[in-house]
């Protein structure tokens, strides 16, 4: 077996572990069962020696529908010691959409978690090999590694090469795959996880983000496994029961949630201090803007600080973040060192502090670009810089405060506003557990803002209420920019991530 060191992500991120004694230390749990470094190794072997013996070869793709169990990590760098693109796949997505992404990146197998295989099977006829981690059998995991053995070549790979492949989450629209290269793992780790969150050898990180999304793999895989740390995996969706059961069972130094998440513990009586961890020290939060009303509350009843974030999938993970000792909830913080930010108007031009405007952001983990997506890649990506979509404006002490999407603004009365201004208005009443707001036109054809708005509880939905809420916006944003419609739903429609996809709710509206 050679493990020559090399510009592979897979030798930085674990062979090194092994060869500078840590092999011990444990990498992944599940709560059953765990793989210590030196044991992940000799599994990503197998996975390449059996991935060879299947002919599937360098730069070939393989899709993971798999569950944030101990296979996951296993295939995922098994696939990077091979030469050969594992391709995550949100496991929440409908067999067609599934489907789409599997023919759009041409897969030639897919690993696919026994509990999600049956609604997929139509799906996965044409993929020509199938293996189903947890099943017996030839198409099981023990078979399709007792193909190959103990013994493969680690890919020599430059940083500069893809190493894997993310698809977006779709909340605008078809999701596209992204393309990173094998330096883009490592320069997240040097940055955001080594600079921001001060990752350490001795944590444990528990991410309700899932693995198949790049701000749950770089949680629990790549931040972890850059210091010789130890992740906590939960297969299961992560409700509000199962996060608190694993805060207290697994005793996570670091908890990575999304905003949706934080305020649902936050409506439980149970919450506590250290959201049951006595170890808890940081907690983290991407994929929307964190409300500030939330953050604050959290530090109340927690006692530990929520870090707030913004990423995208074409930066692989979070570029612009708050950190320990410097948090302004309501913002999003300041560039995260070894990333540069710019604010600019339509035409490109930097605008002044305080004014809107497109963020763009540079740094040594952006994107190679989309996959057969060319007129979007260039929309995206512009030399150096990538062009992320959404609005922010500067202060002058450098702390970016989001304003939503570029596409969900909208103008009211002249002047424009923005719908998380609102959303976070209107989820600061005590009455609200989360709201979503998008421009709706009255009979007199003019975009006013329409919430749709979920209650902490349904029995307190009431015409009074509504007019409450109406005045409460007036109150804390602007008279101008109180939702005119509101109107009470069960849930919001998200990705599997937790961003709102405020495109179904224009087409409800």
């Amino acid at each position: 077996m050679s493990l020559t060191p090399n510009g592979n992500a897979v030798d930085w991120f674990l062979d090194r572990h092994v060869r500078e004694g840590r092999g011990a230390r444990v990498a992944f749990s599940d709560g059953t069962r765990s793989l210590t470094y030196a044991a992940l190794q000799a599994e990503t072997v197998r996975v390449a020696a059996a991935l060879a013996a299947n002919g599937i070869g360098r730069e070939r793709r393989v899709g993971l529908l798999l569950l944030d169990t101990l296979e996951f990590p296993a295939v995922f760098w098994g696939c990077l010691r091979a030469g050969v693109i594992p391709v995550p796949i949100n496991t929440l997505l409908p067999p067609e959409l599934a489907g789409y992404i599997l023919a759009d990146c041409r897969a030639e197998a897919v690993f696919v978690s026994e509990p999600l295989y049956a609604p997929l099977a139509a799906t996965l006829a044409g993929v020509r090999r199938v293996v189903r981690t947890g099943a017996a059998g030839e198409s099981g995991w023990d078979a399709f590694l007792a193909q190959g053995g103990p013994d493969a070549e680690t890919v020599s790979a430059s940083p500069d090469e893809v190493a894997m492949w993310f698809y977006s989450s779709g909340s605008t629209g078809a999701p596209k795959g992204v393309k990173h290269v094998h330096g883009s793992l490592r320069a997240t780790a040097d940055t955001y996880a080594a600079q921001v969150l001060g990752i350490r050898e001795t944590d444990v990180v528990y991410s309700a983000a899932k693995l198949f999304f790049a701000y749950g793999f770089g949680n629990s895989a790549m931040f972890p496994m850059s210091v010789g740390a130890s992740s906590v995996l939960l297969a299961g969706r992560p409700t509000v029961e199962a996060v608190m059961g694993l805060m207290l069972s697994a005793q996570p130094t670091i908890f990575c949630g999304v905003p949706t998440l934080y305020a649902a513990l936050l409506a439980q009586s149970g919450l506590g201090p250290g959201a049951g961890s006595a170890r808890l020290r940081l907690c983290v939060s991407a994929g929307e803007a964190l409300p500030e009303t939330i953050g604050l509350r959290w530090r109340e009843r927690v006692g530990v600080e929520i870090l707030d974030g913004i990423g995208s999938t074409e930066m692989l993970h979070i570029f612009l973040s708050n950190r320990p000792g410097g948090i302004r909830y309501g913002t999003t913080g300041r560039a995260v060192p070894g990333y540069d930010l710019r604010i600019v108007d339509a035409e490109g031009r930097d605008v002044p502090d305080e004014d809107s405007g497109e963020l763009i952001v540079r740094g040594p983990s952006a994107a190679e670009g989309y996959w057969n997506q060319r007129d979007k890649s260039r929309r995206t990506f512009r030399g150096e810089w990538t062009y992320t979509g959404d609005t922010y404006s500067r202060d002058a002490q450098g702390y970016y405060r989001y304003g939503g999407r570029s596409d969900d603004m909208m103008k009211v009365s002249g002047i424009w506003v923005s719908p998380f201004e609102v959303e976070a208005a209107l989820a600061a009443h005590e009455a609200v557990l989360e709201a979503a707001v998008v421009g709706h036109a009255g009979a007199d054809g003019l975009i006013k803002p329409r919430a749709f708005v979920v209650l902490k509880h349904a029995d307190a939905a009431a015409e009074s209420l509504a007019e409450a809420l109406k005045q409460h916006v007036k109150d804390r944003a602007g008279p101008w920019k109180y939702p005119r419609w509101i109107e009470f739903v069960e849930t919001l429609p998200k990705t599997a991530t937790g961003k709102i996809q405020r495109f179904k709710l224009r087409d409800l509206a």
